[in-house]
């Protein structure tokens, strides 16, 4: 079962629910991606009672924009619970906080931002909202002169921002301020199957241009990363697994993983793989579909797909805006130019950069001994194909 909601619906994505025929509620954005398809999507009341009220279904959301559908319309399940446990920051840190004794975070609301001291955690921490997506209000403060400029950062942010999204999925009211965690970032597609046991889909490493970056502008994954991490991250989901109760359900996993080997989770979003599609990386880089590899309750054959698909480094390149950019005057995008960074691009996909503070999605293969690519896209300035009006 589908639930189709802003902000975008991929070409796979539209031709997958098309193919299975499984049942799509009836919402604006799957009117308008399924238009020509063929499909109808259920109205509130047929598609809750296809999902029933066991929660063995099998549901996917694009978005988490689907979440306040799912609170209101499938309340006698038990996919509300699963997905408050890890849609607030807060929430989930205390949920796991027992495994990591010593790791300071708290809740502040945005009130009360200018008033929290901030030589109460360990520099560097991270101040993030509870409720959030996309790196979007997350600044990284290293000693307290850095605090009032945060707070006057995010104050901007939430003035510019709150309402691109809706508040179960980005809410600047409320915030987290969390310590740093140290080591390299990975994300990890992966669904709970009807006994609870996790199934990896993919697995992402992310870079970063410094260590003061938030930013989420290259993924990559490889047949290596696949190998080192499949068993290890399977067994880290596997304990969050049991103390959620989590069964017939996909996430979006994001961790890092220090010196020493500890595995510590940033955060874990609910009812779906990567946002705004990017879980298709999955599709570009070993066939396969992470949305039927879940509904159908499939496993990837990793032995064969690691033995087929070596050497090659798969990577998802997002082009943001700085958030200083007002978007209302960019009039085009030079996506020609864009594409002209790689040598060898699968696919790109332009987004409506009037509304979202980027412009493209981008597929891209690398050799796995060169990432030179990748690295210079890292800490570039994308401005430049930009053009603004007047």
């Amino acid at each position: 079962m589908f639930i189709l909601e802003q902000p975008y619906v991929s070409t796979f994505l539209r031709d997958t629910v098309a193919e299975t025929g499984l049942p799509v509620l009836d919402t604006s954005m799957a009117r308008m991606a399924l238009e020509g398809t063929g499909v109808v999507p259920l109205g509130d009341e047929a598609f809750a009672d296809a999902y029933g009220q066991d929660g063995r279904s099998r549901l996917y959301a694009n978005s988490e924009n689907a979440i306040g559908w799912i609170s209101e319309h499938l309340s006698a399940t038990d996919l509300p619970r699963q997905i408050a446990l890890f849609k607030d920051k807060v929430v989930f840190r205390e949920l796991l906080a027992d495994l990591y004794p010593g790791y300071g975070f708290c809740g502040i609301d945005l009130a009360s931002l200018r008033d929290f001291d901030p030589t109460s955690l360990r520099f560097p921490f991270v101040v993030k909202p509870a409720v959030g997506f996309f790196s979007m209000g997350v600044h990284v403060i290293d000693s307290a002169a850095s605090w009032p400029r945060a707070v006057d950062a995010i104050e901007r942010d939430a003035a510019a921002f709150a309402t691109l999204y809706p508040g179960a999925v980005l809410d600047f009211g409320r915030f987290i301020a969390e310590e740093v965690i140290d080591g390299d970032e990975y994300a990890i597609d992966a669904y709970y199957d009807a006994d609870g046991s996790p199934v990896i889909v993919n697995i992402y490493s992310h870079l970063f241009a410094s260590a003061e970056d938030v930013s989420d502008r290259v993924y990559f994954t490889s047949t290596d990363l696949i190998e080192r991490w499949i068993e290890p991250f399977t067994a880290f989901l596997t304990e969050v697994g049991k103390r959620a109760q989590l069964h017939d359900f996909p996430v979006h996993a994001e961790l890092r993983v220090s010196a020493d080997g500890t595995i510590a989770p940033i955060e874990i979003n609910p009812m779906r793989f990567g946002g705004w599609c990017s879980t298709d990386l999955a599709h570009f880089a070993y066939g396969i579909n992470p949305y039927t590899t879940y509904l159908r309750g499939e496993t990837p054959d990793w032995e064969r797909v690691v033995a087929e698909r070596a050497g090659t480094v798969t990577a998802l390149v997002i082009a943001d805006v700085p958030t200083s950019t007002d978007l209302a005057a960019i009039d085009s995008v030079d996506f020609d130019g864009f594409a002209a960074r790689f040598s060898s691009v699968l696919e790109l996909r332009p987004v409506d950069f009037s509304r979202y503070p980027v412009f493209a999605f981008t597929f891209v293969t690398v050799p796995a001994a060169d990432l030179s690519e990748l690295y210079a896209v890292l800490g570039a300035d994308l401005t430049g194909h930009l053009r603004m009006r007047g």
